[in-house]
Formats: C-alpha cells, sequence, structure tokens
C-alpha cells in the first residue's frame, strides 16, 4: 500500500502528544493502514507499542469490557510511554472510558473508527478538548495513480469519474468484483447506521440514502427531500431532517452553502451536497447512464477538500459558479464542465465570470 504522505505529515507533529489521536473516515477509505503506517514510524524509536484490532473477533472475545482492556494494556505495557493503537475502536463498549483512562496512564494514543459512532456529540463533549482529529478521505487521482503503478496497473481517469476512490477496488480482479465489492460496502455501511441510530422506518430510510448519493452536485432544500420522498412513504419533514444529519454526520454526504452577492449572506435553507465518493452515485445509474457532469463536479470537490479549500457556492441572480475556493488569503472562482466542446456550452459557463470581480482568479475546469 502506498504511504500516504499527506495524512501522515498532519499526525507526526502528535506522536508524543497526551491529546487522543483519532483517525476517523468512512469505512474502508484507508484509515487502518495509515494507523498501521504511523506505526511503523513509532517502531523505529520504540518498542512500547500496543495494537489492537477490534474488527476482529478473537480480540472482541477476549474483552468482556472496557475494564479487561485497561487491565490488559497496564499489563502488557513497558516502562516509559506506551503507544497505543486501538483499530475500530467504535466496536468496543465503553470505548471513551478506556480512551479516558489510559491517556492518564504515560500513554500516547491512536485510534481509528467509521461514522458517527466515533464522531458522536457525547463523546466530543465528554472528551472536551483533550483529542485531535485527522479526516481520511478515499483515494483522491494522484494517490490512484501512485497505488495503480504500485500495483502494476494503469490508471484511469473515466474509471476514477465513474467509481471514485476505495482503495480496496483496487485489487479486484475485475469490473464485476469491483462493483459487487462497492455495493456490498454501501449496504454495509446503510445496515450500521441502520443498527447504531435504531432507526425503525428501515425503508423510509434506505429509500432516501439511495435518492440523496444520486443528488450529488446539485442545490436542496430539505423541502424538496422530504417532498421526493413523501410520494412513496409519508412522513414528517423532521423524520428526514433528522435522517440527513445522521448521513452528514456518518460522513457518506457533505454539504457546501450557497453565498448570495445580492443578499450579501449565505443562504440557510439552500445547500450543494456531495457525496464522499462518487461510487454512491453511479451504483444507483440505470443502464450504465452515469451522471458524468456532477460525479466530475464531486471529484473536484473532493480534490479541493483534500488540498484543504474551503468552499462556497456562489449564486448570481439565480444562476451558480461552483465553487468559491479560498485557502491562505487566495480565491479562486472555479465552474465545472465535463465537455465544453459546444461553443453554446463553453459561453454559457463561462459567461457567469463576466460579472465577477477581477481581482480573483477565474477557472473553468
Amino acid at each position: 500500500m502506498i504511504k500516504r504522505e499527506h495524512y501522515l505529515k498532519e499526525i507526526r507533529p502528535f506522536y508524543e502528544s497526551d491529546l487522543i489521536k483519532i483517525i476517523v473516515g468512512i469505512r474502508r477509505c484507508g484509515k487502518s493502514v495509515i494507523l498501521e503506517q504511523v506505526m511503523s514510524e513509532i517502531k523505529m524509536k520504540s518498542d512500547n507499542i500496543i495494537y489492537l484490532n477490534f474488527e476482529n473477533e478473537m480480540v472482541l472475545e477476549q474483552f468482556k469490557n472496557a475494564h479487561d482492556v485497561i487491565m490488559y494494556v497496564l499489563e502488557h505495557k513497558k516502562e516509559g510511554k506506551c503507544y497505543l493503537f486501538l483499530d475500530e475502536i467504535q466496536e468496543m463498549n465503553q470505548w471513551s472510558k478506556i480512551c479516558k483512562t489510559l491517556r492518564l496512564e504515560n500513554c500516547s494514543i491512536f485510534i481509528t473508527g467509521s461514522n458517527s459512532k466515533l464522531l458522536s456529540r457525547e463523546f466530543t463533549l465528554e472528551l472536551s478538548g483533550r483529542f485531535v482529529s485527522f479526516k481520511v478521505r478515499p483515494f483522491v487521482y494522484k494517490e490512484i495513480v501512485e497505488y495503480s503503478k504500485e500495483l502494476g496497473k494503469e490508471a484511469n481517469m473515466m474509471d476514477y469519474i465513474i467509481w471514485g476512490g476505495f482503495p480496496n477496488r483496487f485489487n479486484k480482479n475485475s469490473k464485476e468484483e469491483e462493483i459487487d465489492y462497492l455495493n456490498n460496502l454501501k449496504d454495509s455501511i446503510i445496515y450500521d447506521l441502520i443498527d447504531y441510530y435504531q432507526i425503525r422506518k428501515v425503508d423510509l430510510f434506505k429509500k432516501l440514502v439511495h435518492y440523496v448519493i444520486t443528488q450529488n452536485g446539485k442545490m436542496i432544500t430539505m423541502n424538496r427531500i422530504h417532498e421526493a420522498m413523501n410520494r412513496y412513504i409519508p412522513c414528517s419533514i423532521n423524520t428526514i431532517m433528522m435522517y440527513m444529519n445522521y448521513l452528514n454526520e456518518s460522513l457518506i454526504i457533505e454539504f457546501i452553502k450557497q453565498y448570495s452577492f445580492k443578499e450579501k449572506r449565505e443562504l440557510a435553507f439552500y445547500v450543494k451536497l456531495y457525496d464522499e465518493d462518487v461510487a454512491f452515485s453511479s451504483l444507483r445509474a440505470i443502464n450504465k447512464e452515469y451522471d458524468y457532469t456532477h460525479n466530475l463536479e464531486n471529484i473536484v470537490y473532493n480534490e479541493l477538500i483534500y488540498m484543504g479549500y474551503s468552499l462556497n457556492v456562489i449564486n448570481i441572480n439565480g444562476k451558480e459558479i461552483d465553487f468559491l475556493a479560498s485557502k491562505e488569503g487566495y480565491q479562486y472562482y472555479i465552474q465545472v464542465s465535463f465537455s465544453v466542446i459546444d461553443p453554446k456550452t463553453k459561453e454559457r459557463e463561462l459567461s457567469l465570470f463576466y460579472s465577477l470581480d477581477n481581482s480573483i482568479q477565474k477557472i473553468l475546469t
């Protein structure tokens, strides 16, 4: 597996810190690999290391409760600072108690976890500043190029636009195996959420997920989503808002707000929705009619977030500039189009730039 230096350089300054290092991300985005890479670097200077993987049923059976884990670590750690790695720790009950206790026993703690189980408000409040978190995402294109080279394969941009960057899909031997893997991954994420949030309206939730993941790159309102769902299954808008919040907290979807120059403020009711990975949208395509246009915009969104930009959608008299990207005092207007071969399409995309401030660079990609 490639060395994901982008994330490692963010984590390294905290190797010796007593803050709990939380590596979060959607299931199968590569968190465990990064944890192993951190552990490998620390092994170069210390052998006082303990690693537990709570996805392993044998590990879970070994510990009945948080106290068992705490005692195991205290019995096996050596003198001096112990580097403790707890992979997919949310599978263990009372795992926040484990972290809080061992942090006080000269342990530098690194944990990984998927979805909202590790990002719950309760845990954040309970630790009250005694942690630092790092969000890991599926591969961006330059990582795909690097990993494909390692595997002796050739990277393909169109393949990325359709099937995204979940790392394990590149290890499959055929496209059919890849799609089966991605479908199983999607389903496991959905059922994790149903179980964790104890969702009773299962059919409604599943229908909502399958609808929402095909809305990537589009402006949405909660009213619009409620209307779409209510046609099939009667439901309240409060239920829809709650379910959408679950998907957002669970890192399946993300929102960026729309800024209106006319009103000089963010429009609270309008947000643009993006999938954590475009594979979610493509899995719902009928007859292989993939949404190249919005998938490409989603890809650009993912790349910009990876590079550390903060983003807004710009509203100009009811028309949109896809991104106002800001970072370290620099700003860019970015318009995304899958193709501008048609002169009318090119003019339509460029025309939105004409009324904008020339002090900010404009990019059509």
